[in-house]
């Protein structure tokens, strides 16, 4: 039997979905987390606490608390533990990223500047520590432009500035972020903001499977909410794509061009990059597959999930097909209105009862305390739908979204 070693943050969404595909390839599974949890009770011999913020030591704690037992593959299911992944798969002589490469991942400055050196289209860039002057540094900059921590996802921290003004207030505004102790934990990371030019057109995010340094594209999703700012709250994702069959291509041959110039050759990328004229631009590549429960619309081959996809392929087994359903999905990751304390979900129903919705999921449970962008990480739930086309998707979870009333005090 396989033992697969799963990286679980206990801020993750994906816990349940890679716990059920594990599950269906009836494998030996160990279990990380940052922290008991938990899943302690669940899996009281199978659950390792290890520093995911340190990945050398946590690549030693693995080989010293797993010796004289086989592990056949190790799975980051988030952000936050993909260096330590790489660092551990290392440790263990398994197939995996470098860890230079999968650690530029999670330092927005050190991806562009490798992207900058393959000429791959990204924005222009430069950087300031935490403790430069504002409104000096709103001097040596070209607007517009977006300010953004190195090392944060889910857009938190991300604002556009269109005036030295605006600048100096997002630089502050960022600052106070990276001040809070888990960001501080971060190391250097969070000692730095960076700033890049604002790139305007569509935004899109591609999901995709490196297989010996070929890229299979899974999933192309269009985001058809305007994403220019303030902040840059993401909110629909449809698949399959909508732009023009050469366009598709070119993001397609973009994001590989990325991958190789990061250094990424092996398992689950996920990039956003945004369109115009001048064609794509890459904004981000993660070594990692798509975040929150957005993996729920993908559908693979004979119903494989990206879970079953992802799981068989860092244990080498076959892969019936990666070829994504052919009925257009989508989801919707519904936004905090405001800061608060949430009170009271209403409307459920009748957003489950709309047209081609296939389920309403809400993630924040009564009397969480609600953070909204920039500030936030989290959002209030999920909306998923599944059509003929990518219009009707679209329209439903709209529709059903309408339907929703949040209490938030």
């Amino acid at each position: 039997m396989y033992t697969l070693l799963l990286l679980i943050p206990t801020t993750t969404y994906r816990t349940e979905d890679f716990l059920e595909a594990a599950k269906r390839l009836d494998v030996d599974v160990l279990i990380a987390s940052e922290r008991a949890n938990v899943m302690a009770g669940e899996f009281p011999d199978s659950l390792l606490t290890l520093p995911f913020n340190d990945p050398a030591v946590a690549a030693r704690e693995v080989l010293s608390r797993t010796r004289g037992r086989t592990i056949d593959a190790v799975v980051p299911v988030d952000e936050v533990t993909t260096v330590a992944g790489a660092a551990i798969a290392a440790a263990l002589g398994l197939r995996a990223n470098p860890v230079a490469a999968v650690s530029a991942t999670r330092n927005k400055r050190r991806m562009r500047e490798l992207l900058a050196r393959a000429g791959v289209a990204a924005p222009a860039f430069t950087s300031f520590a935490v403790t430069e002057d504002p409104e000096r540094a709103a001097r040596r900059v070209r607007y517009p432009c977006v300010l953004k921590p190195l090392g944060l996802s889910a857009s938190r921290g991300v604002i556009r500035a269109d005036t030295p003004s605006e600048f100096a207030a997002a630089f502050r505004r960022i600052a106070a972020i990276l001040e809070t102790p888990e960001l501080r934990e971060l190391g250097p990371g969070a000692d730095e903001v960076l700033v890049e030019a604002f790139i305007p057109g569509v935004e899109v995010a591609l999901e995709g499977l490196l297989q010996e340094g070929t890229l299979t594209t899974l999933a192309l999703f269009d985001k058809p909410d305007p994403l220019d700012g303030p902040f840059f709250e993401e909110t629909i994702y449809v698949t399959p794509s909508r732009l023009p069959g050469e366009t598709q291509a070119a993001i397609r041959d973009c994001t590989a061009r990325a991958a190789r110039a990061i250094g990424l050759h092996d398992g689950p990328i996920h990039a956003e990059l945004r369109v115009n004229a001048e064609g794509p631009w890459v904004l981000e590549i993660a070594a990692r597959s798509i975040g929150g429960l957005c993996s729920r619309t993908l559908r693979f081959g004979t119903g494989l999930s990206l879970e079953d996809i992802i799981l068989r392929h860092a244990l080498g087994l076959p892969i019936a097909s990666l070829t994504r359903e052919a009925r257009a999905a989508g989801v919707m990751m519904i936004p905090i209105p405001r800061a608060g304390v949430l009170d009271e979900v209403q409307g459920l129903d009748e957003a489950r009862a709309v047209p081609l919705i296939e389920d309403v999921t809400i993630s924040a449970h009564k009397g969480q305390e609600l953070v909204p962008l920039p500030e936030g990480a989290r959002y209030l739930g999920f909306i998923f739908s599944r059509a003929e086309t990518p219009a009707e998707v679209e329209a439903a979870l709209r529709s059903a979204h309408a339907r929703l009333r949040f209490l938030i005090r």
